[in-house]
């Protein structure tokens, strides 16, 4: 609940405050105000953190930074919006989706060298988790339980196509096992579904499950995370649990058009960089399960292409489509 407080907070507050910059120091871009598009709808994850980073991004550049909710089609009307943007003042805050779009949406109205990587932001850890009451008390156990009924489990997922549906499919195919994709619109009905026991299963985001795990009403299994999640150290991951190979990390960066000039985008990566470093930006992260990510935009840059090329090979092998 503290959580959801805070992400509908956030969506209701001041999208920036007034530089601290004396106009002497202000450096020669950004020159006015800095628009950062945001491709989902107010109150998530993606648009907390990016509301969060607004100020000290205005701070560090002396120009205010308005974030702009540009929400539909997974993510790619922003996504486009962005990449057309000539203002040489947009940038683009995007999700683990921006590497999966490509395969699920074969006529994108952009290509994705029209944008390139600033920075790195942050991880928001998926868990595996089963109703309180569901005889599966480990990965293993669900491992076994799926192979002895094919097909009669089920998992949820906010919709086709969301880091909780790949998570699923990525996890039958690494641990060799048919469970029953059920897609909702949205987290929240497959949450209740999950908390009545209608369905088996759910990698759901940490965000939005860690309330439902804290009462006892769901049990958590593991983390799909390369590395262990921070709000869950002593819970394994998938991988640890026995599926090597197993991955998910659900990742928010920040991006560019092309068109921006290179000085620029190094200055708006040193600036998000710096705000990833602030100790209160880490605390209010760490609220909504939000872990910081290592790097730059060199190593963004290889990140994303490698998550393309490995999510396009689930999608197609998984024949997964869009909602």
């Amino acid at each position: 609940m503290q959580r959801r407080t805070l992400l509908l907070g956030l969506a209701a507050a001041p999208l920036a405050r007034p530089s601290l910059i004396r106009p002497a120091q202000a450096q020669s871009w950004p020159s006015r105000p800095l628009r950062v598009i945001v491709p989902f709808p107010p109150g998530g994850a993606i648009d907390a953190m990016t509301r969060l980073l607004a100020p000290n991004l205005s701070d560090a550049l002396g120009q205010p930074v308005v974030v702009e909710n540009r929400a539909g089609a997974g993510g790619t009307i922003g996504t486009e919006a962005a990449a057309r943007s000539a203002d040489q003042h947009t940038l683009l805050m995007v999700s683990m989706a921006h590497a999966v779009n490509p395969s699920l949406y074969p006529r994108l109205p952009y290509d994705s060298a029209d944008l390139v990587a600033v920075a790195p932001v942050a991880v928001v850890p998926n868990i595996l988790v089963v109703p309180a009451s569901s005889p599966i008390r480990d990965v293993p156990g669900l491992i076994v339980a799926a192979k002895r009924k094919p097909g009669e489990l089920t998992y949820a997922s906010a919709g086709n196509g969301t880091s909780i549906h790949l998570a699923g499919a990525l996890f039958c195919a690494k641990a060799k096992v048919d469970l029953t994709h059920v897609p909702y619109r949205g987290s929240g009905p497959a949450i209740a579904d999950q908390l009545g026991s209608r369905v088996d299963a759910m990698f759901d985001s940490i965000t939005s499950s860690a309330p439902h795990t804290a009462d006892g009403r769901l049990r958590v299994l593991a983390a799909t995370t390369s590395k262990r999640a921070q709000a869950y150290p002593d819970l394994p991951t998938v991988a640890e649990a026995g599926v090597p190979g197993y991955a998910v990390d659900p990742w928010f960066v920040m991006l560019a058009p092309r068109d921006l000039p290179d000085a620029a985008r190094e200055s708006a990566e040193t600036a998000v960089l710096a705000a990833m470093r602030d100790d209160s930006i880490r605390q209010k992260f760490a609220s909504i399960g939000a872990e910081p990510m290592d790097g730059d935009a060199a190593s963004l840059q290889r990140l994303i292409s490698a998550e393309t090329t490995k999510w396009t090979e689930v999608v197609q092998q998984s024949a997964i489509r869009a909602d």
